[in-house]
């Protein structure tokens, strides 16, 4: 079912965020930074944009998800979850032995991963395939491919990305998660990506840029994407790493770091007062007062 309020989609974002704080957490390692970034673009899409239905993980019809930027599996695995594809608790296995929740997502362990990813830059180019696929065939589905800004210095993405024009791959939709950090630091000083729009609108894309964390943004853009005819969509979207863990958030560090029980504490808290304060909100918006 879509869900179209936006303080439910909030909610669903924060709680993909619990989830991946759990998951690093019990995990003991992982990357949450990225993960957290990210959790609105996961709420949007899977509660509000695509066609998939839990019960039917592998239907031919389904839209197609693909996070390229493997490492952030926290993010799909706590965003299935929530979907209902498997049980929350089990998100407290992450990559423990034996766990079908493993550091990078694996499609053949795991219902609703539709690429087996990791190794950067190699996601649009599977997304692409699917595309085309679906084009050919006649299937109408839909695909999303997940970016890291850091993962765009990888020169396969942008072979890929003329790829993703000659096709006319209007069934295609990018997003690049745009947090600024990567494992290094601050992207501009690793490898600048300045003018991106720019970059982007050369290779024949439309070019969509917006707030990342902003759920009626995401909607709006996904909406515009739909309606893009001829050419692949990308949506950059500016993102904050660590968003919504006040010692996380903007702090490269926290790119591939598990909490310790105090910050895993701290962490929950404000995870916890940030769903009262939406449900508040919602409440206040229901009856008129905002």
């Amino acid at each position: 079912m879509k869900i179209t309020n936006k303080y439910a989609i909030e909610k669903i974002a924060n709680d993909i965020r619990i989830g991946i704080i759990e998951e690093v957490y019990y995990g003991q390692s992982g990357h949450p930074g990225g993960s957290l970034s990210c959790a609105d673009i996961m709420a949007v899409l899977y509660f509000n944009q695509m066609n998939i239905d839990p019960k039917r993980p592998s239907a031919p019809e389904r839209d197609r998800f693909v996070l390229s930027k493997g490492h952030c599996s926290p993010a799909l695995y706590s965003t299935l979850a929530c979907k209902g594809y498997f049980d929350k608790k089990e998100l407290q296995t992450f990559r423990k032995l034996g766990s079908r929740l493993q550091g990078h997502p694996d499609k053949n362990k795991l219902p609703g991963v539709d690429m087996t990813s990791g190794s950067l830059g190699q996601g649009l180019s599977v997304a692409n395939g699917m595309a085309l696929s679906s084009k050919l065939n006649h299937d109408g589905y839909r695909v999303y491919c997940l970016l890291g800004d850091g993962e765009l210095e990888e020169g396969q993405v942008w072979e890929a990305a003329m790829s993703s024009n000659k096709y006319k791959l209007d069934n295609l939709c990018v997003i690049v998660d745009y947090n600024g950090l990567q494992i290094d630091g601050n992207i501009e000083e690793v490898k600048s990506l300045k003018h991106i729009y720019d970059k982007f609108k050369s290779f024949g894309f439309n070019v969509i840029s917006i707030d990342g964390n902003n759920v009626e943004e995401l909607i709006a853009s996904f909406d515009l994407a739909k309606q893009i005819k001829q050419r692949p969509t990308v949506v950059i979207a500016k993102t904050t790493k660590g968003k919504g863990v006040s010692f996380m958030e903007g702090k490269a560090q926290w790119h591939g770091k598990s909490p310790n029980d105090e910050e895993y504490n701290i962490a929950m808290n404000e995870l916890r007062e940030k769903e009262h304060s939406i449900l508040e909100m919602q409440k206040k918006d229901s009856e008129g007062g905002i």
